[in-house]
């Protein structure tokens, strides 16, 4: 079991940062969540969660939960949930004002004078 989710994590991570070194936004965007997945399960992992134990230890229980993992991931979701809706807001005002999802690595002088060189007309 803890192979699968070692496994899970790390494909979570590489399939997220693939996407993100990717140059459009929306690849970016679910890069991101699956960064932001794979983050959240490592904190379930390591809180070394067990099964059918309290939250909190008492006179009767043997064993308990960590809820400090479980609340960690909570907040994580909510904020990974609102920066994901500024990110897509961002990136869809970025889309609508230039009509290409494409982003530009390259500095505006840079590209215009590769295009001068290969013979291209600037824009």
């Amino acid at each position: 079991m803890e192979l699968l989710l070692a496994s899970a994590i790390g494909v979570l991570t590489a399939a997220g940062i693939y996407l993100v070194l990717r140059l459009r936004t929306f690849p970016v965007i679910i890069g991101t969540s699956l960064l932001t997945y794979a983050v959240n399960v490592f904190l379930f992992a390591s809180g070394r969660l067990v099964v059918n134990e309290p939250p909190i230890l008492r006179d009767t229980a043997t064993s308990y939960t960590d809820p400090l993992p479980q609340a960690l991931v909570l907040t994580a979701i909510v904020i990974s949930f609102g920066m994901t809706a500024v990110v897509v807001m961002v990136a869809l005002a970025a889309y609508l004002s230039s009509e290409d999802d494409h982003v530009n690595d390259q500095p505006a002088g840079l590209a215009a004078a590769e295009n001068d060189a290969k013979g291209k007309a600037g824009p």
